[in-house]
Protein backbone atom coordinates (compact mmCIF):
# COMPACT_ATOMS: atom_id res chain seq x y z
CA UNK A 1 0.00 0.00 0.00
CA UNK A 2 1.50 3.39 -1.04
CA UNK A 3 0.25 6.88 0.31
CA UNK A 4 0.76 9.21 -2.83
CA UNK A 5 1.26 12.79 -0.85
CA UNK A 6 0.82 15.75 -2.82
CA UNK A 7 2.39 19.49 -1.54
CA UNK A 8 1.41 20.88 0.85
CA UNK A 9 0.20 18.04 2.65
CA UNK A 10 -2.26 17.66 5.13
CA UNK A 11 -0.76 16.04 8.15
CA UNK A 12 -4.26 14.62 9.34
CA UNK A 13 -5.30 12.89 6.36
CA UNK A 14 -2.23 11.36 5.97
CA UNK A 15 -1.87 9.78 9.48
CA UNK A 16 -6.18 8.65 9.02
CA UNK A 17 -4.27 6.12 6.24
CA UNK A 18 -0.83 5.57 8.34
CA UNK A 19 -2.77 4.82 11.37
CA UNK A 20 -4.96 2.34 10.12
CA UNK A 21 -2.64 0.31 7.36
CA UNK A 22 0.89 1.21 9.15
CA UNK A 23 0.74 1.26 13.03
CA UNK A 24 -0.10 -1.95 13.83
CA UNK A 25 -0.52 -3.02 17.04
CA UNK A 26 2.02 -5.56 18.53
CA UNK A 27 -0.38 -8.13 18.96
CA UNK A 28 -2.02 -8.36 15.51
CA UNK A 29 -0.53 -9.57 12.75
CA UNK A 30 0.70 -6.99 10.22
CA UNK A 31 -1.37 -7.01 6.94
CA UNK A 32 -0.14 -4.31 5.06
CA UNK A 33 3.25 -3.25 3.92
CA UNK A 34 2.69 1.12 3.95
CA UNK A 35 4.62 3.25 1.73
CA UNK A 36 4.77 6.77 1.38
CA UNK A 37 5.50 8.86 -2.22
CA UNK A 38 5.42 11.91 -4.30
CA UNK A 39 6.06 13.01 -7.65
CA UNK A 40 9.32 14.52 -6.19
CA UNK A 41 11.05 12.49 -3.85
CA UNK A 42 12.64 15.10 -0.63
CA UNK A 43 11.44 17.76 1.79
CA UNK A 44 7.81 17.74 0.93
CA UNK A 45 5.64 20.97 2.60
CA UNK A 46 2.95 20.04 4.86
CA UNK A 47 0.05 22.62 5.94
CA UNK A 48 1.32 22.86 9.33
CA UNK A 49 4.98 24.58 8.51
CA UNK A 50 6.88 21.61 8.63
CA UNK A 51 8.23 18.92 5.68
CA UNK A 52 7.75 15.87 5.70
CA UNK A 53 10.81 13.78 3.74
CA UNK A 54 9.58 11.44 0.92
CA UNK A 55 12.44 8.72 -0.19
CA UNK A 56 10.08 7.52 -3.35
CA UNK A 57 8.81 8.83 -6.10
CA UNK A 58 6.04 7.45 -8.87
CA UNK A 59 7.65 4.64 -9.49
CA UNK A 60 6.62 2.98 -6.41
CA UNK A 61 2.79 3.31 -7.71
CA UNK A 62 4.10 0.44 -9.77
CA UNK A 63 3.92 -2.03 -7.22
CA UNK A 64 0.97 -1.45 -5.18
CA UNK A 65 -2.23 -2.90 -5.08
CA UNK A 66 -3.31 0.37 -3.08
CA UNK A 67 -3.28 4.14 -3.15
CA UNK A 68 -4.37 6.42 -1.27
CA UNK A 69 -4.00 9.83 -1.87
CA UNK A 70 -4.79 11.88 0.97
CA UNK A 71 -6.03 15.69 1.09
CA UNK A 72 -4.27 18.64 -0.10
CA UNK A 73 -5.15 22.05 -0.32
CA UNK A 74 -6.05 24.11 -1.82
CA UNK A 75 -8.35 20.87 -2.86
CA UNK A 76 -8.40 22.14 -6.88
CA UNK A 77 -4.95 22.99 -7.40
CA UNK A 78 -3.53 21.60 -10.59
CA UNK A 79 -2.48 18.27 -10.77
CA UNK A 80 0.61 17.29 -12.16
CA UNK A 81 0.53 15.34 -15.79
CA UNK A 82 2.88 12.78 -14.46
CA UNK A 83 0.97 12.48 -11.17
CA UNK A 84 -2.28 11.75 -12.91
CA UNK A 85 -0.41 9.26 -15.43
CA UNK A 86 0.71 7.51 -12.61
CA UNK A 87 -2.22 7.09 -10.87
CA UNK A 88 -4.44 6.04 -14.01
CA UNK A 89 -1.70 3.26 -14.73
CA UNK A 90 -1.90 2.05 -11.41
CA UNK A 91 -5.47 1.89 -11.41
CA UNK A 92 -5.30 0.33 -15.09
CA UNK A 93 -2.83 -2.08 -13.96
CA UNK A 94 -5.36 -3.31 -10.97
CA UNK A 95 -4.51 -1.38 -8.04
CA UNK A 96 -7.52 0.23 -5.70
CA UNK A 97 -7.26 3.85 -5.51
CA UNK A 98 -8.27 5.61 -2.58
CA UNK A 99 -9.19 8.85 -1.57
CA UNK A 100 -9.47 10.53 2.06
CA UNK A 101 -11.01 13.84 2.29
CA UNK A 102 -9.91 17.03 -1.02
CA UNK A 103 -7.88 14.07 -2.14
CA UNK A 104 -10.85 13.32 -4.28
CA UNK A 105 -10.07 16.39 -6.74
CA UNK A 106 -6.93 14.62 -7.40
CA UNK A 107 -8.57 11.13 -8.41
CA UNK A 108 -11.25 13.57 -10.30
CA UNK A 109 -8.63 14.74 -12.13
CA UNK A 110 -7.36 11.65 -13.32
CA UNK A 111 -10.79 10.77 -15.04
CA UNK A 112 -11.18 7.86 -12.20
CA UNK A 113 -14.24 9.38 -10.80
CA UNK A 114 -15.94 10.34 -14.27
CA UNK A 115 -19.19 8.20 -13.85
CA UNK A 116 -18.99 7.05 -10.01
CA UNK A 117 -20.44 7.86 -7.29
CA UNK A 118 -18.11 10.18 -4.99
CA UNK A 119 -18.10 12.51 -1.80
CA UNK A 120 -14.77 14.67 -0.40
CA UNK A 121 -15.73 16.89 2.69
CA UNK A 122 -19.13 18.82 2.86
CA UNK A 123 -17.56 22.32 2.40
CA UNK A 124 -15.78 21.36 -1.19
CA UNK A 125 -18.31 18.99 -2.71
CA UNK A 126 -20.46 21.93 -4.42
CA UNK A 127 -16.96 22.57 -5.56
CA UNK A 128 -16.17 18.76 -6.81
CA UNK A 129 -19.70 18.82 -8.94
CA UNK A 130 -18.38 22.54 -10.56
CA UNK A 131 -15.30 21.23 -11.47
CA UNK A 132 -16.04 17.40 -12.58
CA UNK A 133 -19.55 16.87 -13.71
CA UNK A 134 -18.98 13.65 -14.80
CA UNK A 135 -18.78 12.84 -10.93
CA UNK A 136 -22.13 11.71 -9.05
CA UNK A 137 -20.97 13.83 -5.70
CA UNK A 138 -23.04 12.87 -2.88
CA UNK A 139 -22.69 15.65 0.07
CA UNK A 140 -24.31 13.37 2.55
CA UNK A 141 -22.16 10.45 3.49
CA UNK A 142 -18.97 10.03 5.12
CA UNK A 143 -17.52 8.02 2.49
CA UNK A 144 -18.40 5.47 -0.94
CA UNK A 145 -16.80 2.59 -1.56
CA UNK A 146 -16.62 1.59 -5.37
CA UNK A 147 -14.92 -1.58 -4.94
CA UNK A 148 -11.71 -0.01 -6.96
CA UNK A 149 -12.36 3.31 -5.97
CA UNK A 150 -13.41 4.86 -2.91
CA UNK A 151 -13.45 8.18 -1.35
CA UNK A 152 -14.29 9.66 2.01
CA UNK A 153 -15.88 12.99 3.49
CA UNK A 154 -13.16 14.89 5.91
CA UNK A 155 -11.20 14.43 8.63
CA UNK A 156 -12.71 11.36 10.91
CA UNK A 157 -14.30 10.13 7.73
CA UNK A 158 -10.42 8.98 6.84
CA UNK A 159 -10.57 6.86 9.47
CA UNK A 160 -14.11 5.23 8.88
CA UNK A 161 -13.10 4.81 5.45
CA UNK A 162 -9.81 3.17 5.73
CA UNK A 163 -11.46 0.93 8.88
CA UNK A 164 -14.17 -0.26 6.40
CA UNK A 165 -11.32 -1.33 3.90
CA UNK A 166 -9.59 -3.54 6.62
CA UNK A 167 -12.41 -4.89 7.20
CA UNK A 168 -13.22 -5.47 3.65
CA UNK A 169 -10.11 -7.24 3.34
CA UNK A 170 -8.94 -9.12 6.44
CA UNK A 171 -12.53 -9.61 8.39
CA UNK A 172 -14.58 -7.32 11.63
CA UNK A 173 -12.26 -9.03 14.15
CA UNK A 174 -8.86 -7.80 12.29
CA UNK A 175 -10.18 -4.03 11.80
CA UNK A 176 -11.70 -3.94 15.28
CA UNK A 177 -8.15 -5.06 16.85
CA UNK A 178 -7.14 -1.34 15.03
CA UNK A 179 -10.41 0.38 15.82
CA UNK A 180 -9.63 -0.54 19.75
CA UNK A 181 -5.71 0.33 19.66
CA UNK A 182 -6.84 3.99 18.17
CA UNK A 183 -9.30 4.04 20.95
CA UNK A 184 -12.44 4.71 18.54
CA UNK A 185 -15.71 2.97 17.92
CA UNK A 186 -14.88 -0.17 15.38
CA UNK A 187 -17.64 1.01 12.52
CA UNK A 188 -19.48 3.78 11.24
CA UNK A 189 -21.37 3.13 8.14
CA UNK A 190 -20.69 4.98 4.63
CA UNK A 191 -24.18 6.27 4.41
CA UNK A 192 -24.39 8.19 7.74
CA UNK A 193 -24.75 11.61 7.21
CA UNK A 194 -21.22 14.15 7.21
CA UNK A 195 -23.06 16.42 9.56
CA UNK A 196 -26.43 17.53 11.24
CA UNK A 197 -27.75 20.25 8.47
CA UNK A 198 -30.19 21.78 11.31
CA UNK A 199 -28.47 21.55 14.84
CA UNK A 200 -29.83 21.95 18.11
CA UNK A 201 -29.19 21.85 21.61
CA UNK A 202 -27.83 18.73 22.68
CA UNK A 203 -30.53 16.86 25.24
CA UNK A 204 -30.27 14.21 27.17
CA UNK A 205 -33.02 12.36 25.64
CA UNK A 206 -31.82 13.38 21.99
CA UNK A 207 -28.94 10.94 22.57
CA UNK A 208 -29.24 7.67 20.70
CA UNK A 209 -25.87 6.48 22.42
CA UNK A 210 -28.12 4.45 25.29
CA UNK A 211 -30.16 2.87 23.57
CA UNK A 212 -27.84 1.88 20.92
CA UNK A 213 -25.68 0.28 23.35
CA UNK A 214 -28.32 -1.22 24.83
CA UNK A 215 -29.84 -3.16 21.60
CA UNK A 216 -26.08 -4.30 20.66
CA UNK A 217 -26.00 -5.99 24.06
CA UNK A 218 -29.32 -7.69 23.35
CA UNK A 219 -29.12 -8.91 19.49
CA UNK A 220 -30.06 -12.47 20.44
CA UNK A 221 -33.48 -11.29 21.81
CA UNK A 222 -36.58 -9.97 19.44
CA UNK A 223 -35.83 -6.20 18.88
CA UNK A 224 -38.27 -4.54 16.93
CA UNK A 225 -38.79 -0.34 16.10
CA UNK A 226 -41.63 -0.14 18.72
CA UNK A 227 -39.74 -2.19 21.36
CA UNK A 228 -36.64 0.55 20.46
CA UNK A 229 -38.95 3.43 20.65
CA UNK A 230 -40.00 1.98 24.01
CA UNK A 231 -37.21 1.85 25.67
CA UNK A 232 -36.22 5.12 24.35
CA UNK A 233 -39.17 6.69 25.80
CA UNK A 234 -40.33 8.01 22.00
CA UNK A 235 -42.55 7.06 19.48
CA UNK A 236 -41.35 4.87 16.73
CA UNK A 237 -41.74 7.94 14.40
CA UNK A 238 -39.72 10.43 16.36
CA UNK A 239 -37.45 7.33 16.89
CA UNK A 240 -37.04 7.10 13.04
CA UNK A 241 -36.81 11.17 12.31
CA UNK A 242 -33.59 10.89 14.85
CA UNK A 243 -31.62 7.85 13.50
CA UNK A 244 -32.11 9.17 10.05
CA UNK A 245 -31.00 12.69 11.35
CA UNK A 246 -28.60 11.17 13.53
CA UNK A 247 -27.41 8.43 11.75
CA UNK A 248 -28.66 8.83 8.47
CA UNK A 249 -30.50 5.37 7.94
CA UNK A 250 -33.71 3.52 9.60
CA UNK A 251 -34.02 1.59 12.88
CA UNK A 252 -34.07 -1.69 11.17
CA UNK A 253 -31.10 -1.54 9.09
CA UNK A 254 -29.15 0.31 11.98
CA UNK A 255 -30.38 -3.05 13.64
CA UNK A 256 -29.67 -5.27 10.64
CA UNK A 257 -26.29 -4.20 10.45
CA UNK A 258 -25.00 -4.85 13.94
CA UNK A 259 -26.55 -8.24 13.79
CA UNK A 260 -24.26 -8.83 10.81
CA UNK A 261 -21.63 -7.33 12.18
CA UNK A 262 -21.89 -9.74 15.05
CA UNK A 263 -21.93 -12.55 12.96
CA UNK A 264 -19.00 -11.65 10.95
CA UNK A 265 -17.11 -11.70 14.12
CA UNK A 266 -18.37 -14.97 15.34
CA UNK A 267 -18.04 -16.63 12.18
CA UNK A 268 -14.06 -15.36 12.50
CA UNK A 269 -13.29 -16.12 15.92
CA UNK A 270 -15.58 -19.31 16.87
CA UNK A 271 -15.83 -22.57 14.94
CA UNK A 272 -20.19 -22.63 16.43
CA UNK A 273 -22.64 -23.60 13.74
CA UNK A 274 -23.83 -21.19 11.56
CA UNK A 275 -27.59 -22.06 12.97
CA UNK A 276 -26.10 -21.14 16.65
CA UNK A 277 -24.81 -17.80 15.17
CA UNK A 278 -28.27 -16.90 13.67
CA UNK A 279 -29.51 -17.63 16.67
CA UNK A 280 -26.85 -15.56 19.00
CA UNK A 281 -27.45 -12.94 16.71
CA UNK A 282 -30.95 -12.83 16.01
CA UNK A 283 -31.91 -13.82 12.48
CA UNK A 284 -33.44 -16.85 13.74
CA UNK A 285 -31.85 -18.79 11.19
CA UNK A 286 -29.36 -20.33 9.43
CA UNK A 287 -31.64 -19.57 6.05
CA UNK A 288 -31.89 -16.31 6.95
CA UNK A 289 -28.43 -15.72 7.75
CA UNK A 290 -27.16 -16.47 4.78
CA UNK A 291 -29.92 -14.89 2.30
CA UNK A 292 -28.74 -11.50 4.90
CA UNK A 293 -25.26 -12.40 4.12
CA UNK A 294 -25.30 -12.69 0.46
CA UNK A 295 -27.64 -9.53 0.20
CA UNK A 296 -25.62 -7.26 1.88
CA UNK A 297 -21.98 -9.04 1.36
CA UNK A 298 -22.16 -10.95 -1.82
CA UNK A 299 -20.91 -14.15 -0.04
CA UNK A 300 -21.95 -17.10 1.92
CA UNK A 301 -21.07 -17.17 5.71
CA UNK A 302 -19.23 -20.54 4.60
CA UNK A 303 -16.80 -18.48 2.44
CA UNK A 304 -16.34 -16.12 4.39
CA UNK A 305 -15.45 -18.15 7.24
CA UNK A 306 -13.17 -20.10 4.73
CA UNK A 307 -11.17 -16.66 4.45
CA UNK A 308 -10.88 -14.75 7.49
CA UNK A 309 -11.51 -17.35 9.90
CA UNK A 310 -8.86 -17.54 12.97
CA UNK A 311 -7.34 -21.07 11.10
CA UNK A 312 -6.75 -22.72 14.35
CA UNK A 313 -10.57 -22.61 14.65
CA UNK A 314 -11.32 -23.61 11.39
CA UNK A 315 -12.88 -27.23 11.68
CA UNK A 316 -12.21 -27.67 7.78
CA UNK A 317 -8.76 -27.38 7.66
CA UNK A 318 -9.07 -24.40 5.20
CA UNK A 319 -7.10 -21.30 5.93
CA UNK A 320 -8.05 -17.80 5.14
CA UNK A 321 -5.26 -15.64 2.88
CA UNK A 322 -3.58 -12.78 4.26
CA UNK A 323 -3.53 -9.55 1.36
CA UNK A 324 -1.24 -7.14 1.84
CA UNK A 325 -1.90 -3.68 0.34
Amino acid sequence: MVALLTPPQSPFELACASEVFGAVPQDVPAHYDFRICAEHPGPLPTTVGYAVLVDAGLDALQEADTVVVPGRQPPDAAVPPSVVEALRAAHERGARVVAICTGAFVLAAAGLLDGRRATTHWRHTARLAAAFPEVQVDPDVLYVDDGDVATSAGTGAGIDLCLHLARSDHGAAYAAEIARNMVLPPHREGSQLQYVARPTPARADESLAPLLEWATSRLDTRLTVDRLARRAGLSSRTLARQFTEQLGTSPGQWLLGRRLDAARALLEETDLPVDAIATRVGLASAVNLRRRFRAHLGTTPGAYRRTFGEPGRLTTGSRGTSRRR
